[in-house]
């Protein structure tokens, strides 16, 4: 079970931002009434995806080392670093970039720094599915 962990977390990463991002939000701006009604949707959606990948990526962190070994676990050693960036894209986007565009501060700017921002959780994820998937060495 612990050993297929590490894939089912990332899968969840991989999966809520590929969900979220590309077909929830989208179809929120194409079928609510006002733009500030799907604005205000998938701002709540976002937020509730940050909390998904803090937990998944938390829970990678925790095992990517078993209990008194020496060395990470064999899917962890080239890319914890994605993790943590991950998990760092996450919070800056929910609690740096977001209230910006809640506020309406130079929309455009906002908006495209967190869309790329979230592109690249998004990849930082796939990296670490892509790994975590990957057959034993």
């Amino acid at each position: 079970m612990q050993e297929r962990l590490p894939a089912l977390a990332a899968a969840l990463w991989w999966g809520g931002l590929s969900v979220i991002g590309f077909l929830a939000v989208p179809l929120l701006f194409a079928h609510l009434p006002s733009p500030a009604m799907a604005g205000r949707m998938a701002a709540t959606l976002f937020a509730a995806q940050t909390w998904v990948s803090v937990a998944c990526t938390a829970l990678l962190l925790v095992l990517a080392k078993r209990r008194h070994a020496e060395a990470e676990e064999p899917w962890a050693r080239d890319v914890l670093v994605w993790v943590i960036v991950g998990m760092l894209l996450a919070l800056l986007v929910q609690f740096g970039v977001s209230p910006r565009i809640v506020a309406k501060q130079d929309l455009r700017l906002w908006h495209s720094v967190g869309t790329a921002m979230y592109a690249v959780q998004w990849l930082c994820a796939l990296r670490v599915l892509w790994r975590c998937c990957a057959p034993a060495r």
